[in-house]
């Protein structure tokens, strides 16, 4: 469960059982929609690192660079994530392979390209 209460202040506070996250609606910090996107940012990561384990070579080094780019209706709609991966000397060509395959199944996108199936539900309690 994540929950949130409104206050007088800029920021919100969503937490779960375990971790808090605060988003800033005065610029202070990331806005949800930003949050959203560095979420498809860091699911590549923990991917790259996961591909990277198995073939049981280092991550470090690795860096990736995500750009979300708007949709015909404007910057709430996502026509298209670019992901790019730059790998640091020593990998070879099976291994950038093998971790682009792997971030390509991060399950955060997956969630997203499957969205139109989610029922989306808002309740007063």
């Amino acid at each position: 469960m994540y929950t949130t209460t409104i206050d007088k202040t800029p920021l919100i506070k969503v937490s779960t059982g375990k971790h808090e996250i605060t988003y800033g609606l005065d610029g202070s910090l990331m806005n949800p929609l930003e949050a959203f996107y560095a979420t498809l940012a860091g699911c590549a990561g923990v991917y790259a690192k996961k591909a990277c384990k198995a073939l049981g070579v280092p991550a470090e080094g690795i860096a990736i660079s995500c750009k979300p780019f708007a949709g015909p209706g404007g910057p709430l709609t996502l026509a298209r994530f670019k992901t790019e991966v730059r790998f640091p000397a020593g990998f070879t060509a099976e291994q950038k392979d093998a971790v682009m395959k792997s971030i390509a199944e991060c399950a955060v996108k997956e969630v997203v390209k499957d969205g139109a199936s989610i029922d989306f539900q808002v309740a007063e309690v």
